[in-house]
């Protein structure tokens, strides 16, 4: 299961993101996984709630965003869903594509310090 790598680099990366803005504690961490990155956002979830044991983030949620993957068709000049399994071949045009716009995500978009 290497959500649960992904989950210690979350944690570690928002930990000193939390400490070097002067936040002692976490209450919500917001990452952004495409739908393409290949994580399990369920898994992840688990995965967080184990690796955050003894950490700034002990009591901290974990928020995850779920971004579709969007190809974008050149001939149509519009973005389409690719979907899972991926299919790149605009539903519109019938053509094939190569500009994935989005879909390949895995970021912290955001972190909350614990109210005072």
């Amino acid at each position: 299961m290497h959500e649960l790598s992904i989950a210690t680099a979350i944690i570690e990366r928002a930990d000193e993101l939390a400490r070097a803005d002067g936040t002692e504690a976490v209450s919500k961490v917001t990452v952004r996984v495409g739908e393409l990155a290949g994580v399990v956002p369920d898994a992840l979830g688990f995965a967080f709630e184990v690796a955050r044991d003894g950490t700034a983030l002990a009591r901290a949620d974990l928020v995850v965003e779920q971004i579709p993957a969007q190809a974008w068709c050149d001939p149509c000049a519009e973005e389409f869903p690719v979907g899972m399994p991926p299919f790149f071949w605009c539903p519109r045009c019938d053509q094939p594509s190569s500009d994935l716009r989005s879909g390949r995500e895995l970021e912290i978009a955001g972190i909350e310090p614990v109210p005072a």
